[in-house]
This record gives C-alpha cells, sequence and structure tokens, in this order.
C-alpha cells in the first residue's frame, strides 16, 4: 500500500501487527463497506501523520475471516489497537477525521 500503511492477512499478522516494535492500529473493512470506504482516505493520511509512532495496518474481513473472528470483530469498520501482540482498544463505525486523530491520541496514552 505505502510506506506507512500495510495490508495484512492471517500470513503475515504475526509478523506485522503481533510482533512490531511500534503500536499496530488494525483497521478490520471490507470492499463492498461504504463507512469504510469513506474512512480509508483518512486512515492513510494518519498513517503518514504518525510514522515513527504508530503503524497503520488494513485487514479484509471477508478473505481474513479467521482473525476477524478470533478479535470478535462484529461491525465495519472496526479499528483495533494492538501493542504487544495484545489488544489494547478499539474503535467501532466511522470516525471523521478530528475524532479519529483525538482518539488515536488518547490510544497512544494506553499503548
Amino acid at each position: 500500500m505505502t510506506d506507512h500503511l500495510v495490508l495484512v492477512d492471517t500470513a503475515s499478522w504475526p509478523k506485522e501487527v503481533e510482533q512490531s516494535k511500534l503500536p499496530v492500529l488494525v483497521d478490520f473493512y471490507a470492499d463492498w463497506c461504504g463507512p469504510c470506504r469513506m474512512m480509508a482516505p483518512i486512515f492513510k493520511e494518519l498513517a503518514a501523520e504518525y510514522a515513527g509512532k504508530l503503524r497503520f495496518a488494513k485487514l479484509d474481513v471477508d478473505a481474513n475471516q479467521d482473525i476477524s473472528s478470533r478479535y470478535g470483530v462484529m461491525s465495519i469498520p472496526t479499528l483495533v489497537l494492538v501493542a504487544k501482540g495484545k489488544e489494547v482498544d478499539r474503535i467501532i463505525g466511522f470516525s471523521n477525521r478530528a475524532d479519529l486523530k483525538r482518539r488515536i491520541d488518547e490510544l497512544l496514552q494506553k499503548a
């Protein structure tokens, strides 16, 4: 995707998310999801803005149902913050840029 935003799947999940030195904010999404498509450019912008502090990853729930199930993702978009291999917090549903940035700052305090 970009240097700041990585597309993950079941095979790359352990290395890219669970073993990451930085906390990872994972966007559980689907191509057919309208709110997911609306949030995609915001997520991409914030990935560049938080480079070096937080990794951003996207996981297609349709293609990776095992991970979606393991994390109990019931609706999308769902953003899950993973630090040191463990879920720290989550954001469910669409967020505008200002709200998402505020929530990310709060999440980084917990990570």
